[in-house]
């Protein structure tokens, strides 16, 4: 199984909030957000500072796909 952060970044759209907003806001380091973009391995600890920030749960902003990571 891979992650999916599409939901993040449509929920980012949707409340009109920029990555680099998010990622003042939610405490984290530059390098996330081009991980995220790719799908790649991002911290439970910052999950968590994620959906603090946006008052959401884990469900809103990832999602489980099928594959192995990779991007096809």
């Amino acid at each position: 199984m891979a992650v999916s952060y599409k939901r993040l970044f449509h929920l980012l759209i949707e409340r009109d909030m920029t990555t680099t907003k998010l990622q003042q806001q939610a405490g984290f380091s530059s390098n996330i957000i081009p991980r995220m973009k790719k799908n790649g391995y991002v911290s439970l600890d910052t999950i968590e500072s994620i959906c603090r920030t946006l008052n959401c749960g884990v469900d809103d902003i990832l999602e489980f796909v099928p594959g192995n990571g990779e991007e096809q």
